[in-house]
């Protein structure tokens, strides 16, 4: 999981919701290929721009209030949280280059 945290129904609202940074939120299960093949560029990511952006897990097999209530339908699905918000959602595997282009505006 690299530099990312991983988040529960517990610990959602303040990792997330509450956070004074954005935060991305990657919304994966085990048992999903795409999911796995994006998991080194999310890592990356949260590597690259820590300080700016805190990068979260929230496995839906195990969280599964949580998908529901931010009606995540499909997995891969990457939301950008800014101030309490969504404001950038993703859904599928895409390159690093493509996930920069849609998240550093926000940043």
């Amino acid at each position: 999981m690299g530099n990312a945290v991983a988040v529960t129904g517990e610990t959602f609202e303040t990792e997330v919701l509450k956070s004074g940074t954005p935060v991305l939120v990657d919304f994966w299960a085990a048992w999903c290929g795409p999911c796995r093949a994006i998991a080194p560029i999310v890592d990356e990511i949260a590597a690259e721009y820590a300080g700016k952006l805190k990068v979260v897990k929230v496995n839906t097999d195990e969280n599964e209030e949580i998908a529901i209530r931010y009606q995540v339908m499909s997995i891969p699905t990457l939301i950008l949280y800014k101030d309490g918000a969504p404001a950038v959602r993703l859904t599928g595997v895409y390159p690093k280059s493509v996930l920069l282009s849609k998240l550093e505006p926000h940043l």
